[in-house]
């Protein structure tokens, strides 16, 4: 059988609001490295051929010299700027892929620093077999659909709700054409590449069951909770 090119877009570009930082939070420090070092080492050590580096605009050279040359990232292949929304940032990374043949795409955010190579290796495989996944968990806590106003109108069954997380894959071929679509619509109430996927190509992604821990870095509090499972993954590798 012969080899697909798998190609990691790894998104980057973002600013601290909701972090209250004064810098992207994927600089952040976590346990004495950057945020952004844990995601990338995970794709480093992964069956990923090439890393794509989306960043904020203007960070190009700080994340070539700070991350990728400082931590010996030899997979990344291009470090292009983002855009306004996570969305044209993601399309101007998948217009920045090369175009030699079939290649798997995954999509990861930076921001999700837990993420484990051999959970990488598995949504290859998957993507290979169905054309579509993406990593997630089933949710734990019952859901409730609310009206405007806050008072509850439904439960929905909490057994066909999951956790959406990254990476999220699809074929290259299809993500090109895929966001095109989305692009030319400026579509923006899409919130993760599953659904851009599902409402432009009709693809339908199977969801890889991965970790709790594999959490997004969003505010202050899950820095606390990042570095308590770092402690942890750390010392089971000890």
């Amino acid at each position: 059988m012969n080899h697909v090119r798998t190609i990691a877009l790894m998104m980057a570009a973002g600013k601290g609001s909701r972090m209250k930082a004064d810098k992207n939070k994927v600089y952040l420090e976590l346990c004495g490295k950057p945020v952004l070092y844990y995601s990338m080492l995970a794709y480093e050590k992964s069956r990923v051929d090439e890393i794509i580096l989306v960043v904020t605009p203007g960070d190009e050279e700080y994340v070539r010299k700070e991350i990728v040359e400082r931590y010996g990232f030899r997979k990344v292949g291009k470090i292009v700027p983002g855009g306004s929304e996570r969305f044209e940032s993601v399309s101007l990374g998948i217009r920045s892929c090369p175009d030699r043949g079939e290649a798997y795409l995954l999509i990861h955010d930076g921001a999700r620093p837990f993420i484990r190579p051999d959970q990488i290796d598995l949504c290859i495989e998957e993507t290979g077999k169905y054309k579509a996944c993406a990593m997630a968990m089933p949710v734990k806590d019952t859901i409730r659909i609310v009206d405007e106003e806050g008072f509850s109108l439904s439960t929905p069954d909490r057994k066909t709700l999951w956790l959406m997380q990254t990476p999220q894959c699809c074929l290259l071929s299809e993500a090109r054409v895929a966001y095109k679509r989305m692009m030319d619509a400026w579509d923006g109430d899409i919130t993760d590449d599953v659904m851009v996927l599902e409402r432009y190509i009709g693809r339908h992604s199977r969801m890889i069951r991965g970790s709790y821990d594999n959490i997004k870095l969003t505010t202050p509090e899950d820095m606390v909770i990042g570095e308590t499972i770092l402690n942890k993954y750390l010392g089971d590798k000890q």
